[in-house]
């Protein structure tokens, strides 16, 4: 029976080689050179000035918001606007760190913030302290839409599984923003197994997160020297000037995240083309189906399948399984109906939010692996709708 997961294994045997060779040899497993090297290397890949290592796409998440709160000295109670539609790992730390969540609807294009509610939200919402933007799916959004509507707001973003996506600028998408962040989970782009990267061209915001990320320590700081001259009551050793945690991540998932990194480009590319296959199949079927974008820029993570009627959604995933298509919700649907969010609601009371189409939608896997054969089983399976 043909066989089509959400992922396959993306580790070969060479990324085991240069992992086991540095087991070997190294006398030091914890954070050092590896770390420092994946940071740049990874920092030169993406056109950003710093990039910090750490245990997840999700601790990004918190450390990114919880710098940003900081160093811009935003108060408990201050907006940040979120879509409907990310994963939960984008408000938990909005609302963790005493920050109001304000959910936008969004579109059914990129999926990211419909427009027209943001332009509403802007008239009920004027003091949006922060965007947090996700580009969602692969889709890259439409960063400078978003800044003409709340041009006072600061504009960060999760690019956690769209790495390589490019937007209007000809840039890649978290390159040019306060921060932004990456995951490198197992079924995303490439792999640490677990683990994640922060983004920033602000030195000062990166040498605060670098603290943070350790503890709040001193030594973590290109400061130092100063600071431990400032608090030389203290000892240099355990000189803690912010809060913080430990999100570090270690020297083998760098080792894995280096080698992977090489190949990440032609992985993209491979992506990108299965897309415009996929789109093309799906826009003949545009009498079943909301059609997303097709955008040049796009870094694929799945091919997603809103449905127009629940019999096409219940059959479709019937032929899904039947073909051995491993499929999924779209994300986490309407963030509103989750347990930990129900007391929440969406800052536009319309009635019919896009967001809720979701609920009859699925995605299917797309990577480097999947080839010809798949696409003409999926051709089969909409043919047979």
């Amino acid at each position: 029976m043909h066989k089509w997961p959400l992922m396959k294994e993306t580790i070969k045997f060479s990324d085991r080689l240069k992992m086991i060779k540095f087991i070997a040899t190294t006398k030091k497993f914890t954070s050092d050179k590896m770390v420092k090297r994946f940071e740049k290397d990874w920092s030169e890949w993406l056109g950003a000035k710093h990039s910090l290592f750490v245990s997840s796409g999700s601790t990004a998440n918190f450390l990114l918001v919880a710098a940003i709160k900081e160093k811009y000295g935003l108060k408990n109670g201050d907006k940040v606007l979120l879509p409907s539609c990310t994963w939960m790992t984008n408000v938990a730390p909005i609302i963790q760190l005493g920050l109001t969540p304000v959910f936008c609807d969004i579109n059914l294009d990129n999926f990211s913030f419909d427009v027209d509610d943001l332009k509403e939200i802007k008239s009920l919402h004027p003091d949006i302290k922060v965007i947090f933007i996700t580009h969602l799916l692969g889709f890259p959004a439409d960063n400078k839409k978003y800044s003409d509507i709340f041009p006072h707001a600061l504009i960060i973003e999760d690019v956690c599984e769209s790495h390589g996506c490019v937007g209007e600028d000809g840039s890649k998408v978290g390159s040019n923003s306060i921060g932004a962040t990456f995951s490198f989970y197992f079924g995303h782009h490439m792999t640490t197994v677990e683990g994640g990267m922060v983004s920033t061209n602000d030195t000062e915001l990166y040498d605060l997160m670098k603290m943070k990320r350790s503890h709040g320590l001193a030594r973590e700081s290109v400061n130092f020297d100063s600071l431990a001259k400032q608090y030389s009551n203290i000892d240099k050793s355990f000189l803690f000037i912010t809060d913080g945690y430990n999100f570090r991540n270690h020297e083998i998932p760098a080792v894995l995240g280096i080698s992977q990194l090489k190949r990440l480009d032609s992985m993209i590319e491979v992506r990108r083309s299965n897309y415009e296959k996929y789109h093309s199949l799906i826009s003949k079927h545009d009498d079943k189906f909301y059609v997303p974008e097709y955008n040049s820029g796009n870094s694929s993570f799945c091919f997603p399948f809103v449905c127009k009627s629940r019999d096409v959604y219940d059959r479709l995933k019937k032929l899904f399984t039947d073909n051995g298509i491993e499929h999924r919700p779209i994300v986490s649907g309407n963030l509103m109906t989750q347990p930990f969010l129900s007391e929440y609601k969406l800052a536009i009371n319309r009635g019919q939010y896009n967001v809720n189409k979701l609920d009859i939608g699925v995605y299917i896997g797309n990577n480097h692996f999947v080839g010809n054969k798949d696409m003409k089983v999926l051709e089969t399976v909409l043919d047979r709708l």
